[in-house]
C-alpha cells in the first residue's frame, strides 16, 4: 500500500482518486463509513481510493502538553485502511504552514493541484482549514470550481449516542476495553519494540515484554487478559499484561508488559502489538513478593480461561 505525503504531489497513477478526509485515528465504525464511502465511490469509477489521516493530530500541535490520546499509530492505520480496501493512505503533516492555509487554498493547492483529488468523502461536520474555516459546504461549493465532487455520510451511533473517539478513550480509561472493542470493531492494541528490562518478571518466574507506551492513550492501570502478535512472523499469543507504574518496584516507571503463556522464545528487539480484551483488576502493591506471586498465579488463570 502506497504512503503519501501532502506536500509531494501524488503519483501520476493515483491522480483522479476518491479521497476520503479526516482524522480517523482510531478508524472506528463512524470513520469506516466514511472510507466505505469513498472506497466503494472510487471501485463504482474504476478509480483508486485514498484514506487521508493527520500526524501529528492537530490538537497535539495546537497543545502540545494535551495527555497522550492516541488509539493507533500510523503503522497501525496503513493496515486498517488497506483491509478496508483503500488504495493509498494519505499523512497530512500537521505543521504551522498547513495550520495556516486558509480553506480555499487548501482545496486549490492541495487537493486539486498537488493530489488531482476527483472527489472526497468527509463526515457531516468535517471543517478543515486556517481557524476552520471551511466546512462541507465550502469543500462542495469550491471544489466544484475545481472538478471536485463531494459526498457527505451522517454521523454512526448506536443507543442514541453517536460513536465517536472521545466515548472509546472514555471506555478505555474507566477499564471497560469490550466497549471500546465493540465500537472500534476490533480491540484496543498498542505497538511496539520490546525492550530490555530490570528482569524482576523473570526473577518471579513471569518473565515480561516490556513495551514502552509513548503516545497512546493510556488505559486504566491494572492487570489485563491480552493476546500478542508478533510482526514478523504474525505469531499469536495469550496472555496476561500489566500497564501502569509497577507500584511493587523503584522507581515508577510507565510500561506495558505482558507475559506470554507458554512462550520461552527471545522477543528483545522485536516489534510486537499487544490487545487488550477484559480488565481483570487494578494495580496494588502487596506486602511480599510471595503475595505478589499468588496474585499474579490468580490473574492468569483467570485470563486464560477468558481468552479460552
Amino acid at each position: 500500500m502506497r504512503w503519501l505525503d501532502h506536500r509531494e504531489p501524488v503519483p501520476d497513477s493515483l491522480r483522479g482518486a476518491i479521497v476520503a478526509l479526516g482524522n480517523f485515528d482510531g478508524f472506528h465504525k463512524g470513520h469506516q463509513a466514511v472510507a466505505g464511502e469513498a472506497i466503494r465511490w472510487a471501485r463504482e469509477e474504476g478509480r483508486p481510493s485514498i484514506v487521508a489521516t493527520f500526524d501529528p493530530h492537530p490538537v497535539r500541535f495546537f497543545k502540545p502538553d494535551v495527555e497522550p490520546f492516541r488509539l493507533t499509530t500510523l503503522e497501525q492505520r496503513q493496515e486498517l485502511y488497506l483491509a478496508a480496501g483503500a488504495t493509498a493512505m494519505l499523512v497530512f503533516h500537521f505543521d504551522a504552514e498547513l495550520a495556516g492555509t486558509s480553506a480555499e487554498d487548501y482545496i486549490e493547492d492541495i487537493l486539486a493541484d498537488r493530489m488531482g483529488a476527483a472527489g472526497v468523502v468527509t463526515g457531516e461536520d468535517f471543517t478543515f482549514g486556517k481557524a476552520r474555516g471551511g466546512n462541507v459546504q465550502v469543500l462542495a461549493d469550491v471544489g466544484a470550481a475545481h472538478g471536485i465532487r463531494a459526498r457527505t455520510v451522517g454521523p454512526v451511533g448506536d443507543n442514541d449516542e453517536v460513536i465517536s473517539s472521545s466515548r472509546i478513550r472514555d471506555s478505555l480509561r474507566r477499564g471497560d476495553p469490550q466497549e471500546a472493542a465493540r465500537l472500534l470493531t476490533r480491540p484496543f492494541a498498542i505497538r511496539g519494540i520490546v525492550e530490555h528490562g530490570d528482569k524482576r518478571g523473570r526473577e518471579i518466574g513471569y518473565p515480561t515484554a516490556n513495551l514502552s507506551i509513548e503516545n497512546y492513550l493510556r488505559p486504566k492501570f491494572g492487570i489485563y487478559a491480552v493476546t500478542g502478535r508478533i510482526l514478523a512472523t504474525g505469531e499469536e499469543l495469550k496472555g496476561a499484561a500489566n500497564i501502569g507504574i509497577r507500584p511493587q518496584f523503584e522507581p515508577p516507571k510507565e510500561l506495558l508488559e505482558p507475559y506470554f503463556f507458554d512462550f520461552s522464545g527471545d522477543l528483545y528487539g522485536q516489534e510486537i502489538e499487544v490487545a487488550f480484551h477484559h480488565f481483570l483488576r487494578p494495580e496494588a502493591k502487596f506486602d511480599s513478593l510471595d503475595g505478589l506471586m499468588k496474585q499474579m498465579e490468580r490473574d492468569c488463570d483467570k485470563a486464560r480461561s477468558l481468552l479460552a
